[in-house]
């Protein structure tokens, strides 16, 4: 089956991001935020966050931040809901949530829900139940839940729910993995996992695995995909169903698309890799328990250790 090569995907994101003048890196200028989240969880899972500059990383994404409390995905960049959730996830990485105005932040994120429950991205108006999965982790996480209608925010979400047991990015939309990670973490966060036919959904998602390969795709006739190993495999933890797939093919797909050279992870094995890519085979492994790999909460996309000391520790009384 071959093993993980842990240290040369450390080498690989710590390589990436000194690459700042990169054709990639200007590409992915616009979304360095979230390529900041994704490098840096990488690195937590495998246990080498301590090898990042934390002061320096802190400092820059208080550059990215607006009056309106949202981030941009870089320096002068406009605020977007979706990088104001890496923020605020990759200062949890560093236990610095604190550094945050978090009143403001929350006010930014409240400001986005609509009259109908859903979220846009920002002030353009953009809906897509991302954004609803968004909004509810960031203000969890920042323990500000009730900022929002939490209530017309579920039920925004119950009504993107298809007659196949997926979700989709609004009503009416086709079911596709990625939108319903997002439907069923918010759900799982609100306490509303009531509202998932579990059988269906499991069903439609343990289809998603190619008997051949044994990788996951995001809809039906698609090509597998290494990120789709994080999609759909929290969705079946979150929904007791991840028994329904074949567990060992899948960690084999996934190590085959690694960089044994330079290190990496690709989407299919022999493509060129990416930090997107790394991140998810990596959390994906996490999820399949594998050796060597911090455990990863399925609805937070975050480490269990982190959730825990944001959730538990919190609620205990000091001594």
């Amino acid at each position: 089956m071959g093993e993980l090569a842990a240290e040369k995907h450390v080498r690989y994101i710590l390589a990436v991001e000194k690459k700042k003048d990169s054709y990639e890196a200007l590409l992915m200028e616009h979304l360095r935020m979230n390529g900041a989240y994704w490098g840096l969880t990488t690195l937590d899972l495998l246990g080498k966050l301590g090898v990042v500059d934390e002061a320096e990383v802190v400092s820059w994404i208080m550059e990215c931040q607006h009056e309106s409390g949202g981030f941009g995905g870089n320096v002068g960049h406009d605020p977007h809901i979706l990088y104001t959730l890496s923020a605020v996830q990759v200062l949890a990485l560093f236990d610095k949530i604190h550094v945050l105005d978090i009143d403001k932040v929350a006010s930014y994120i409240a400001s986005l829900q609509n009259e109908d429950g859903s979220f846009s991205g920002d002030i353009w108006g953009e809906v897509d139940t991302r954004f609803s999965y968004i909004a509810i982790c960031a203000l969890s996480l920042l323990h500000q839940l009730a900022r929002i209608h939490v209530e017309k925010a579920v039920n925004y979400i119950v009504s993107c729910k298809n007659m196949d047991g997926g979700f989709g990015c609004t009503p009416g939309a086709e079911s596709h993995a990625g939108q319903i990670f997002c439907c069923v973490a918010a759900l799982a966060i609100t306490g509303s996992l009531h509202h998932v036919d579990q059988d269906r959904l499991g069903w439609w998602l343990c289809e998603r695995q190619d008997n051949k390969s044994g990788g996951l795709n995001g809809r039906p006739e698609k090509l597998p995909d290494v990120c789709y190993s994080w999609w759909v495999l929290s969705s079946l933890i979150m929904i007791d169903r991840v028994h329904w797939i074949d567990k060992n093919k899948l960690i084999k797909f996934i190590l085959g698309c690694q960089d044994l050279e330079k290190g990496g992870i690709s989407d299919r094995p022999d493509d060129a890799v990416d930090v997107f890519h790394t991140y998810f085979g990596i959390a994906g492994l996490s999820l399949l328990e594998y050796p060597g790999v911090k455990p990863i909460d399925p609805a937070y996309a975050l480490p269990v250790d982190l959730v825990d000391r944001i959730f538990v520790l919190r609620r205990q009384p000091k001594a």
